[in-house]
């Protein structure tokens, strides 16, 4: 149970729980609802960008937070975003991992300029192809194009060996196609995902594993159950809503993404706890139990994203989203902006590891800003 530390605040919760929806929940007509929803983003953005240069790395765990802050310039018109986002580009030259020695490119887990195959190098080029459709400099996507077209062009089909990597890359891949029309960028996606799901993916529970480490029964939560770890299962959800949101409607595996987009969010609904957040481990509370930020706002934005698109019912979704965004702007925002109780970097449910109020990371914002921008596109509906 979180304590929260005003008692009118935890009444009016613990009614907005009972109720299945938010106690600050918009009218119907979504004035000034859409508002609250606009002021809570640039609260978040705007601590975050007042504290982080721009001039960063373009590995994933920042390469993340930029995915989010384009959504949060799209829904604000914020050209102080864009910018943020074109200057962290600029920094990097537009490139992820800078290796020229195509016969050196490696894709296991790695942090060299040689693992240019990586997915978490390759995030970047998601932003650089969203910034690239504001002014079709051809610069901007030019080495996204180079690494993805190499990679495609060998046999294997293992690049995706860990859930994160289907949000890191899944999405480069229909944003390129989006760009190019190059029909290859949405075979080798489908070829890839299925290579993902055939290791990672439990058809039983509808949920994945962070990676084959994790499979059940070989690994357990401490409790003897599978453990299927909330920010990986939000990575992924996260990544087949924004994949969906630009594949074309006649792709012929369209609808095994819908189907599998559906089949997490019915697995993902009991899971939640009555507060609106997700424990670490899904399915074990007691094995890291207390709030954590980054899956449950991957899970919002997924359920808002699903709802905004006519894909998963509202009336069955729409609370369990509205109470994750209620503990979202509620508890884990603080006053002063920072957003809190996001599990540092890591690829599990760690038990007796401290998150708390002041825990904060650049892939936690990120999700924030995709979760309010649904949320707001909601309100527009």
């Amino acid at each position: 149970m979180i304590r929260l530390k005003n008692p009118v605040t935890g009444l009016l919760f613990a009614l907005s729980v009972a109720l299945g929806g938010c106690a600050n929940a918009p009218a119907k007509n979504g004035a000034g609802g859409r508002d609250d929803v606009i002021a809570a983003i640039d609260k978040v953005n705007a601590y975050w960008q007042a504290r982080t240069p721009a001039q960063e790395s373009p590995f994933w765990n920042v390469a993340a937070y930029h995915t989010g802050n384009i959504e949060a310039y799209r829904v604000t018109g914020k050209e102080s975003y864009r910018r943020y986002s074109e200057a962290w580009a600029e920094h990097n030259q537009w490139m992820g991992a800078r290796s020229q020695d195509k016969a050196s490119w490696k894709y296991s887990y790695g942090e060299t300029d040689d693992h240019v195959l990586f997915g978490d190098w390759q995030i970047c080029f998601q932003v650089y192809a969203d910034l690239y459709q504001l002014d079709r400099d051809p610069r901007k996507i030019a080495r996204a194009r180079e690494v993805m077209e190499y990679q495609m062009s060998t046999a294997n089909n293992d690049y995706w060996w860990w859930a994160d990597g289907l949000y890191m890359v899944m999405p480069v891949m229909t944003k390129l196609h989006k760009i190019t029309g190059n029909r290859q960028y949405l075979d080798k996606l489908y070829e890839y995902y299925s290579h993902a799901g055939s290791i990672m993916y439990d058809p039983a529970e509808h949920l994945y594993y962070r990676d084959a480490r994790y499979v059940y029964p070989k690994h357990q939560s401490v409790n003897g159950k599978k453990d299927f770890w909330a920010r990986g299962d939000g990575w992924v959800f996260a990544g087949l809503a924004r994949v969906l949101s630009e594949l074309p409607q006649d792709d012929p595996h369209r609808g095994e993404y819908v189907e599998r987009l559906q089949a997490m969010a019915a697995a993902l609904l009991p899971l939640q706890q009555p507060e609106g957040y997700w424990t670490r481990s899904l399915m074990d509370p007691a094995h890291a139990p207390g709030p954590e930020t980054s899956g449950t706002a991957f899970f919002t934005y997924g359920l808002l994203w699903g709802i905004n698109n006519g894909l998963l019912p509202r009336d069955r979704y729409l609370p369990a989203a509205q109470r994750g965004w209620h503990y979202l702007t509620t508890v884990a925002l603080q006053p002063d902006g920072k957003l809190g109780y996001v599990q540092p970097i890591g690829d599990r449910a760690i038990a007796g590891q401290v998150v708390d109020q002041n825990s904060t990371s650049h892939f936690g914002v990120g999700a924030f800003l995709l979760a309010g921008a649904e949320m707001a596109r909601l309100l527009d509906k």
